[in-house]
């Protein structure tokens, strides 16, 4: 997976946050690529008129949840008014209780823009100093260090945020310009002033979804170019092959309802139009094995897939995912909860495992001669050489991790907080998950991609203009395995075009 860079290469653009509008693209952008950020003033003008809310509660002498009362199961104690702004520096050390390596750091960009987007949404009851701060850290590369352990995704991500919200007041951890350091040096070298929170503001930092939907957001778009990567190198397989397009025929699809199978089917036969093993194939074989034929009827439904998670998490970085919420009054809720993407997350993480399940059978299929009537293993010299036998078995080891990955998260629950928290979603758990199975479907799918291109170059037959640039790209990467060499080398060579959309691009595919 690509990592976020600290040394930040801006191409001059901006991405202006009002609480409403922020895309997974966006959500890229900033996360990995160092896009600045700004607040929309008059959206900052509605954080100052929420916070005169939680003002007036406090003259008031109004009990609210998390103002001037315990979390959780200590929401029965009061805390006195010189003691609120105190408890919101104890909530955030006490909930930094997080544990393991750290969570990549294009993850916790996203998480902080994702924060800051929901806290603009005037419904949290902060000062717009603490968005500033936010937007301030992601420009100018103060990135904290948050443990990978700790969220069960019920009050949103605690645990995480909390490591977040620490380096904004000069503690815990941060990376800055390539180094980890103390939160307080790294401010003060970017020069950020440190912030004191007030009331209320501590725990409108810490409850939120936004590292499960920073986690998902990245793996939504890694994902989607995943797919289309999917669909060249099935086709290539298939031109390698000698397969028969027939099923593609768009009147199988137009005979089934789903509109994903329907544009996988015509992705595939325009890719491969003007191919002349194809055509060979028609007059050869009556139908190919499943792992062929049937990739329109596995990848349409990835494809649906894709677009429904995306649905979830584009509303949801929109949202106001805090407790209590501020209006005229302060209503206490469970917007924090993160059942939508908890249940995102594990489904995605089922349809990409399908991805790279469907594509380690086509591996196979390359490498076994009497299935493929090419040279056993892919090399003109079997015996003294093995050509990339192995490559399917690291294939095979990457699709088994993904199955015992693929069991959801979201089924279980845990009661934390003293019962009080009775109920939890995991999505901590499910986003993280997630990530691991798009990184090692995306390996499975390059494999696939090289073993593709040496089949067609022990084989015979004119390409299809889509499948004829993909292998060009190829090429021009790794030369044909003429005997034995670190297949370790090839496989990553393509897994940088993989993640970098290069064969996607050269065979033409536009998307889906």
């Amino acid at each position: 997976m690509l990592t976020f860079l600290t040394s930040l290469a801006h191409a001059g653009s901006m991405l202006t946050l009002n609480g409403r509008s922020l895309t997974v693209e966006d959500v890229v952008r900033v996360a990995r690529h160092g896009e600045e950020v700004r607040a929309d003033e008059s959206t900052l003008k509605a954080v100052e008129e929420n916070r005169r809310v939680v003002e007036r509660i406090l003259e008031e002498g109004r009990t609210v949840y998390g103002v001037n009362t315990g979390l959780g199961d200590l929401v029965r104690v009061t805390i006195p008014p010189e003691d609120v702004v105190q408890l919101q520096e104890n909530l955030i050390r006490s909930h930094a209780a997080g544990v393991g390596d750290p969570i990549p750091e294009e993850v916790v960009r996203g998480a902080m823009l994702i924060r800051a987007n929901s806290l603009l949404n005037a419904r949290s009851g902060v000062r717009p100093a603490v968005i500033n701060t936010l937007i301030e850290m992601l420009n100018r590369g103060v990135i904290p260090w948050v443990p990978e352990h700790g969220s069960v995704g019920a009050s949103g991500d605690l645990a995480p945020l909390a490591h977040v919200a620490l380096v904004m007041m000069g503690e815990g951890r941060a990376w800055y310009q390539g180094e980890v350091l103390d939160g307080g040096e790294a401010l003060k070298r970017a020069g950020i002033r440190p912030l004191r929170f007030l009331a209320r503001e501590g725990l409108a930092m810490l409850n939120g979804t936004s590292f499960m939907a920073s986690y998902l957001s990245l793996a939504v778009h890694d994902a989607t170019r995943l797919l289309e990567n999917a669909v060249v190198a099935a086709v290539l397989s298939a031109e390698a092959l000698c397969a028969t397009d027939a099923a593609f025929d768009p009147r199988i699809s137009e005979v089934r309802a789903h509109p994903g199978q329907r544009r996988v089917a015509a992705a595939l036969l325009s890719l491969l139009e003007g191919s002349g093993r194809v055509k060979r194939g028609r007059r050869e074989k009556v139908q190919d094995a499943y792992s062929i034929r049937c990739t329109p009827q596995v990848l349409g439904p990835v494809l649906e897939t894709l677009e429904f998670v995306r649905g979830i998490v584009e509303r949801e970085i929109n949202s106001v995912t805090d407790n209590p919420l501020i209006f005229d009054t302060a209503i206490s809720g469970g917007n924090f909860h993160g059942e939508y993407l908890a249940l995102a997350a594990d489904y995605l993480a089922i349809a990409v495992s399908e991805v790279a399940s469907i594509s380690e059978r086509r591996i196979y299929r390359l490498l076994t001669s009497h299935l493929s009537g090419l040279p056993p293993f892919l090399t003109r010299e079997p015996g003294l050489n093995s050509g990339y036998m192995i490559a399917q078995y690291t294939a095979a080891s990457l699709v088994a991790e993904n199955k015992v990955l693929a069991h959801p998260a979201s089924v279980d629950s845990l009661p934390t907080s003293a019962g009080q928290e009775d109920h939890v979603s995991m999505g901590g758990v499910a986003a993280r998950k997630v990530r691991r199975v798009v990184e090692n479907a995306e390996t499975v799918v390059a494999i696939e991609m090289l073993l593709a291109a040496q089949g067609i170059d022990l084989s015979e037959g004119s390409l299809g203009k889509g499948t004829e640039g993909a292998y060009r790209e190829i090429r021009k990467t790794v030369p044909m395995l003429e005997r034995d060499r670190e297949v370790h080398v090839d496989i990553e060579k393509i897994l940088r075009l993989v993640r970098e959309g290069a064969v996607v691009r050269a065979s033409g595919l536009t998307g889906l």
